[in-house]
């Protein structure tokens, strides 16, 4: 229970202190003194849109939650931010060379966001990265600026090359990064019998490593990228064809949400030196790629924890200049164009996943008999009297009866011993158990470790209208955590504490970790539901890599999504809309037929009419409900 209305007056500081929201959403989020979360497109001292006006918005355009909302501006504004920050750091330290940023697609290929990533970029030459063929055609069909790099990585065959080669000849800018050592002459000889001059990159397997999730990604056992003798044979094998004029590019890549800025500067100090022995062997060179990496602050508490960053962009941009520059300026060698594969902290903010809450499980505190049954068996008599003599002295050797006979209970009930009558009785003094224990446990000085997570096991249950699988996976695979918060009723005091089930039947599909200053904890601060009104929350951050990874659990589909644009003055508009997936459309994902599937229906229907199970007007009814099921959203519609 959180402090009360009795002994402190709650207000909107108190929200945003307890969720964190001016940390994790730096300039985009904040509450409004209504109590409702609001975007903030242009920054803080831009216009503010109450979350609760557009998901009002939705409902009167027809749309049910989930809705996942894109804000454009923030894109923009992201883009924006990484390039003039590194512009800033060029010229504070007299640096040459230029910044050229690219996005990789993979971190979120849906359409509408890599062309706006493209069209927001344009003014920078922001450019793309690819790791496939699909993801290839898909850049050349959106970059319609030629200065802007289109890096392919991953691993290439001829039909890849060839791809880039003939967009090459069409005056795209191509780099083809070399992962693997046969690679190398699978292009060469594709460059010269298309007769194109390829611009060609290595990547490096680095002996730096980060910490986190993805620290495999960089070390001199990384699966990707070339070992320091495979980049000299690479080297070895230009001069001979006498085209080590074609090697343009040095890449590495450390791995994602590198929280630590040692970490980056380490690797880019290595990097530089490998760029710089390059050079010394005769390459052009031109352009250094230090792959991605750039964290997003996830909890707010700006550290270098795995969810966290403790650095700021400007930080990052200037230590990355400055590392370069010291280890290239010893020899005189020319600056090259930085690029960066900024992905995750490029349209993580862009994303919010809104979803309403459908009801609530409550560990509540039920009536204890005053007396018990003259038949009633000891392990419940035990539980009664331990419930009778709990003090704040003996809180543990309390805890630990109590957990003894509550599994006395349930073995005489799996027995055929107890009756359920008496089953209730003992449950109902467990958890009478339990809540005083929680209560008294406040007063310690010292809580016992068995004690520590006692909140756990009484939290609330909210029930979300959302598939954890599709819209939030790596919440499931990896532990990942995002800011979760309600986004309205924010100026009253949440009093609950709960824990977040999806609607897949699937024990995994719960959230019960959320960020916190120290870290994470195991419940969140939540609201009451109340009769006849909608409770939404909403997840923030995850634009990044949730779209793509999504699955198709219990035939959950996609989410609807919406887009809104922002405006100086403060209007705004819905610029884009997609339906979520149909019934019918996840069943076409694994090969259904929803046509069949109906006709199949109406043989049934007409069956159970000669069979005098229905009427024809009965079939009619059943069969208009299957199409209508087929019809509909695949989430809980109100």
């Amino acid at each position: 229970m959180l402090r009360t209305q009795t002994l402190h007056k709650w207000t909107i500081e108190d929200a945003a202190e307890l969720y964190g929201i001016r940390n994790w959403g730096t300039e985009f989020f904040d509450i409004n003194d209504s109590g409702d979360v609001v975007i903030c497109p242009h920054g803080k001292k831009g216009p503010r849109i109450s979350m609760m006006e557009i998901i009002g918005g939705l409902h009167q355009r027809g749309y049910d939650m989930p809705v996942l909302l894109r804000v454009e501006n923030i894109l923009a504004s992201r883009i924006s931010s990484l390039h003039e920050s590194f512009r800033k750091a060029i010229s504070s330290l007299g640096y040459k060379g230029e910044y050229r940023g690219v996005f990789p697609v993979k971190v979120n290929q849906q359409q509408q966001v890599v062309e706006k990533i493209v069209q927001a970029g344009a003014p920078y030459h922001h450019g793309l990265e690819v790791g496939s063929k699909g993801e290839l055609l898909a850049a050349l069909s959106l970059i319609r600026d030629r200065e802007a790099c289109l890096v392919c990585n991953g691993y290439k065959d001829e039909e890849f090359f060839t791809l880039g080669l003939q967009a090459q000849r069409l005056g795209f800018n191509v780099f083809f990064v070399l992962e693997l050592p046969g690679e190398l002459d699978v292009l060469l000889n594709l460059a010269k019998r298309i007769n194109v001059w390829p611009n060609i990159g290595v990547r490096s397997k680095l002996a730096a490593k980060a910490s986190g999730h993805w620290m495999d990604s960089g070390g001199e056992r990384s699966t990707f990228g070339l070992s320091v003798s495979e980049i000299v044979d690479v080297v070895d094998t230009l001069k001979e064809h006498r085209m080590l004029d074609c090697l343009r590019l040095l890449h590495y890549h450390l791995g994602s949400q590198i929280s630590n800025i040692r970490d980056i500067r380490t690797g880019v100090m290595e990097g530089a030196r490998m760029y710089q022995g390059l050079v010394q062997e005769g390459a052009p060179m031109g352009y250094l790629n230090l792959g991605g990496g750039l964290a997003v602050d996830y909890d707010g508490s700006h550290t270098n924890y795995i969810m966290s960053r403790n650095y700021t962009l400007d930080e990052y941009s200037t230590d990355v200049v400055e590392a370069i520059m010291t280890i290239l300026d010893e020899q005189d060698i020319p600056h090259p164009h930085i690029i960066t594969e900024s992905g995750r902290a490029t349209v993580a903010y862009y994303s919010v996943l809104l979803f309403n809450i459908l009801d609530t499980s409550i560990v509540e505190e039920a009536a204890v008999p005053k007396e018990l049954p003259s038949d009633t068996p000891e392990a419940v008599r035990n539980l009664y009297e331990v419930r009778s003599m709990l003090s704040l002295r003996n809180l543990q050797e309390c805890y630990n009866d109590a957990i003894y006979y509550r599994d006395e209970v349930r073995k005489l009930f799996s027995t055929g011993q107890m009756s359920l009558r008496m089953r209730t009785i003992g449950e109902r003094i467990f958890w009478a158990i339990i809540m005083q224990i929680a209560k008294e446990k406040k007063r310690l000085k010292n809580v016992p470790r068995d004690l520590e997570d006692i909140d756990v096991s009484l939290a609330d249950i909210y029930y979300g209208n959302f598939s954890l699988f599709q819209s939030l996976p790596d919440a499931w695979a990896i532990d990942q955590l995002f800011p979760i918060m309600p986004v309205h009723r924010l100026n009253e005091c949440p009093t609950r504490q709960g824990i977040i089930s999806d609607i897949t039947c699937d024990s995994d599909g719960r959230i019960d970790h959320f960020i916190d200053p120290q870290g994470m904890k195991p419940t969140l601060e939540l609201h009451p539901l109340k009769k006849g009104e909608e409770y939404y929350l909403g997840v923030f951050l995850v634009g990044a890599y949730q779209e793509t990874l999504g699955d198709l659990h219990n035939l959950m589909g996609d989410t609807n999504v919406v887009s809104i644009r922002a405006d100086e003055d403060g209007s705004y508009q819905y610029v884009r809309e997609i339906r979520g997936d149909s019934v019918a459309d996840i069943l076409t994902y694994v090969e259904y037929e929803p046509h069949r599937i109906l006709e199949d229906l109406r043989t049934t229907a007409e069956l159970a009419v000669r069979e005098g199970k229905i009427s024809p007007r009965d079939r009619y009814a059943i069969l208009e409900a299957f199409e209508d099921g087929l019809r509909g959203y695949t989430y809980f519609e109100r």
